[in-house]
């Protein structure tokens, strides 16, 4: 057979550049292995600094083993020593000292978006952020960060409070934003009924994002939806437009969801 060359694709303004900060899923429907996806499905090239090493499936996570602060730092080091990054997600940081870690670095770092996820409890229930780690997220990233994507457990977990009702929404977003975060994606899908009502919340004000909920059990959808808005603000799209559509890709994402394994989770199909 006659040897035929292959020609190589060359592009003069290379794929937007984005970083997750986060815990790897051995599961592989959340986590680095969400945002992943996420980044690629938006054609955006996807680094990744991996914080835990967890052992997990659909049924849960079984164990959690925290990658040492040296090696935590000197990933970070390479991919921001090699790469021009456009935003940074993170999301499971896991304890405080990786939290303040993660926190100067992107102080040192300063990149152009930050989105931060703050997870703490696994889907499984599993618990994915140590009590005093909360306190340094509080003081030392959420200062830092462009948008800010709680769920309602995390939210009131930051705050010290209950959120019930749609005007303690309203003052907790209010509050959120006053722990230093530019705005604040309050996430609505714990907060129950036929419909999903997300919140944006910055300082030209509100705006809501609504969906029917639907009738299953979404595994990595906090993970898809920061690393979307982390690659729509790669792109160029404004904080309020990267919301709206990557919300949007999040619904059809779940729209698509499948059960792999045998747990009654659905991974999004990204």
């Amino acid at each position: 057979m006659p040897h035929r060359s292959i020609k190589r694709r060359t592009t003069s303004s290379p794929a937007p550049i984005a970083l997750t900060v986060a815990g790897s899923d051995s599961g592989g429907g959340a986590g680095i292995q969400a945002d992943l996806k996420t980044f690629h499905a938006h054609g955006v090239h996807g680094l990744s600094v991996v914080t835990a090493i967890t052992s997990q499936n659909t049924r849960g996570v079984t164990a959690v083993h925290p990658v040492p602060q040296s090696h935590i730092r000197s990933q970070i080091d390479a991919v921001f020593d090699d790469f021009s990054i456009g935003a940074v997600k993170t999301g499971m940081l896991g304890n405080a000292a990786t939290t303040r870690l993660v926190a100067r670095e992107m102080r040192k770092r300063k990149p152009g978006w930050l989105v931060v996820d703050p997870v703490m409890i696994a889907t499984s229930g599993a618990r994915l952020l140590t009590e005093d780690a909360v306190e340094a997220m509080v003081s030392a990233l959420i200062p830092l960060a462009d948008i800010l994507t709680p769920n309602l457990p995390e939210a009131e977990a930051l705050l010290g409070r209950s959120i019930r009702t749609p005007s303690d929404f309203d003052r907790a977003g209010q509050a959120l934003r006053d722990l230093g975060a530019q705005a604040v994606l309050l996430k609505g899908g714990h907060a129950g009924g036929v419909t999903v009502v997300d919140r944006y919340y910055d300082d030209r004000g509100k705006f809501e994002i609504r969906h029917p909920r639907l009738k299953l059990e979404g595994h990595g959808t906090g993970c898809t939806l920061a690393s979307a808005i982390a690659a729509k603000l790669a792109k160029g799209h404004s904080p309020r437009s990267a919301v709206r559509q990557a919300s949007a890709y999040v619904h059809r994402a779940l729209l698509h969801a499948y059960r792999p394994g045998t747990g009654k989770v659905h991974v999004l199909g990204h």
